[in-house]
């Protein structure tokens, strides 16, 4: 079928990351994921101790970078190897692991404005929690989104507050609403994390996490299946009660589903899960990402469909 999307540029039915940067920057960006050596309220013991229990030591930084190592240092060694296959690129410094607004304003300002003032670095995109983000920073944030291209992301995971409970969330639902106003009022572009697939979650309910997200002001989605890591307390949780993990069949399924639940202008910055398999206990059909990349691009095909079909079907 030919694709007629029109917010992709290699052949996908949904609004590609690659698309919109090269839209917004006419120029090929690299993410460069890095590690400013912050903690967690949910780790530190301010909310919580041990983490979401998803969690792994790491803080879902396994692709950031080393924290005993400066950000200069850090991203110099992602870039030096991007610049031998796309030289001249442009760079986005990104925040990755644990709560990247966790910490005093004069802290964090440093770190952001380090980043930002290496050369051919175009924006920041900062992954942090809805509770962890204090009134003086949004007035900081406000001031830099003039200057640079800005993304807050927000971990959501899921709208149903019996899941929040057990994966130990630490904020519900009313926190994530009231932050992602907040941000929206100063308009800060945010992107917002959910994973299918957590225990004894249903279709249905993965369904309406999304239903939720499809008529709230965000402008990027990060989609990702729940892995099971070594040495987290979901990794216990699964060998005492064996929950069900989702199979490869059943994720592409519900991520067609979502697709064509969102407005085609929320950004699919991701769109499954990336663990590193070392540490991999389920479900072994992650470790071939681009199959499952594949098979999504292969079932839109198949049914016909693309991101925001059902929308704007349901809204016309």
């Amino acid at each position: 079928m030919k694709n007629n999307f029109k917010y992709s540029l290699d052949n996908k039915k949904y609004h590609t990351l690659n698309y919109h940067y090269k839209k917004t920057f006419n120029s090929k960006v690299y993410k460069v994921s890095l590690n400013a050596n912050f903690t967690c309220p949910n780790k530190d013991g301010k909310i919580s101790f041990g983490g979401c229990i998803y969690c792994s030591k790491l803080g879902s930084g396994e692709y950031a970078g080393d924290k005993n190592v400066d950000l200069i240092t850090q991203f110099n060694n992602v870039k030096n190897l991007i610049d031998k296959k796309w030289p001249n690129s442009k760079y986005i410094g990104y925040l990755q692991a644990n709560t990247n607004t966790y910490a005093p304003l004069d802290i964090l300002k440093e770190k952001y404005e380090t980043i930002l003032k290496i050369p051919n670095v175009v924006g920041l995109s900062i992954s942090t929690r809805p509770d962890c983000i204090e009134e003086q920073l949004l007035d900081y944030l406000e001031i830099l989104n003039k200057r640079t291209y800005l993304t807050v992301e927000l971990g959501l995971q899921t709208i149903h507050e019996s899941t929040s409970k057990l994966i130990n969330r630490g904020h519900d639902l009313k926190c994530f609403i009231k932050t992602l106003n907040e941000l929206r009022k100063r308009n800060i572009n945010v992107v917002v994390h959910i994973i299918n697939g957590l225990p004894y979650e249903t279709k249905e309910m993965m369904i309406d996490t999304i239903k939720f997200l499809s008529h709230s002001d965000i402008q990027g989605l990060k989609i990702h299946m729940l892995y099971i890591l070594k040495n987290t307390e979901i990794h216990e949780l699964y060998k005492k009660e064996k929950f069900h993990i989702l199979t490869k069949e059943e994720y592409v399924d519900i991520v067609c589903d979502q697709l064509e639940l969102l407005p085609d202008n929320i950004v699919i910055n991701r769109i499954t899960g990336d663990p590193k398999i070392e540490d991999l206990i389920e479900p072994r059909w992650l470790t071939r990402k681009f199959c499952v990349l594949n098979e999504i691009d292969k079932e839109l095909d198949k049914r016909g469909t693309y991101q925001g079909y059902c929308y704007k079907n349901n809204n016309s």
